[in-house]
């Protein structure tokens, strides 16, 4: 069989920014751990780029709807040799494209042999950087596989062990949540802490209408946290059996659980859409305030 029919790789966005270079380095470690090719894709739609890279490409920013393909190519060339150097053993995988940032990447995530797309949380204020939180987003809601959303400000804990912290309610999106998360701390060979977070049944009865009394018991909300907990964590186990596994069961909101959980060298796993989803949002509103709220890498499954 053709060698390269058989590649797989992780896809990375790059727009100049501080927050598409913390992207970069960070899809690059995890593609030299999970054995695979690391495809750089650039937008040569987007205006000259700045920031962490820009700052080495000479050029004036293009109007907005004109292909700035020289400061496209030299900013492909400048983080691909970026990345080379810092992992010279890596195979990258240069790709333009003049399609819109979202677009491209959806593009290349549509692919068989896309593993995740990982993309920077923001980039510079106004329209200068390509992908910024709403490309991510939107992303995160449409992609077909995982994709990994990297904080604006990403501040590396140097000689801390990262975990992987993974969000459990018992939806659908959950349990695939559950499953890259053990697949990822398989890889990195690290703990994985599983969060499924409850609140008092009291809380939800204004929006919910009458409740009955006896569901006003904390224990109840509590245990049916933790039984759908031990559900996802014990089917997930068996097809990783060699990974430790740290169960916490909080009363919280689940996004203050989360983020109370993760340091900035942890990788924080959540479902697109949990149990209380609207179906008006591009992602639920605990996946979103995640996002914003985490100081280190968020991976939503969709």
């Amino acid at each position: 069989m053709d060698g390269a029919a058989t590649t797989r790789w992780l896809i990375v966005g790059v727009d100049g920014t501080d927050s598409s270079r913390h992207a970069l380095e960070w899809a690059a470690q995890q593609a030299l751990l999970r054995e695979l090719a690391l495809r750089i894709v650039v937008s040569a739609g987007a205006r000259t780029p700045v920031g962490a890279f820009g700052a080495h490409l000479p050029g004036e920013p293009v109007p907005p709807g004109e292909a700035d393909t020289p400061g496209a190519e030299r900013l492909l060339e400048r983080a691909a040799d970026w990345v080379s150097r810092l992992f010279p053993e890596l195979e990258v995988q240069p790709r333009l494209s003049y399609a819109r940032p979202l677009d491209a990447l959806l593009a290349e995530a549509a692919e068989s042999g896309a593993a995740a797309v990982v993309v920077g949380s923001r980039g510079l204020k106004g329209i200068v950087a390509a992908f910024v939180g709403s490309v991510g987003i939107e992303l995160a809601a449409r992609s077909p596989v995982p994709v990994v959303i990297m904080p604006h400000e990403h501040a590396f804990a140097h000689g801390v062990r990262g975990r992987v912290i993974v969000g459990v309610d018992g939806s659908e999106p959950s349990r695939r949540a559950v499953g890259f998360a053990f697949a990822q701390a398989a890889f990195a060979e690290t703990d994985l802490v599983a969060v499924s977070a409850w609140q008092p049944l009291v809380a939800f009865a204004a929006a919910t209408g009458p409740i009955p009394p006896e569901l006003f018991d904390d224990s109840t909300a509590e245990e049916a946290a933790r039984g759908s907990l031990e559900e996802e964590v014990d089917a997930a186990r068996l097809r990783h059996p060699g990974v430790r596994v740290v169960q916490r069961v909080v009363r919280a909101h689940p996004v203050v659980a989360l983020l109370e959980e993760a340091t900035p060298a942890d990788l924080i796993v959540v479902g697109s859409r949990g149990r209380s989803g609207f179906r008006g949002l591009l992602l639920g509103s605990v996946s979103h305030s995640v996002v914003h709220g985490a100081k280190g890498p968020v991976a939503i499954l969709r």
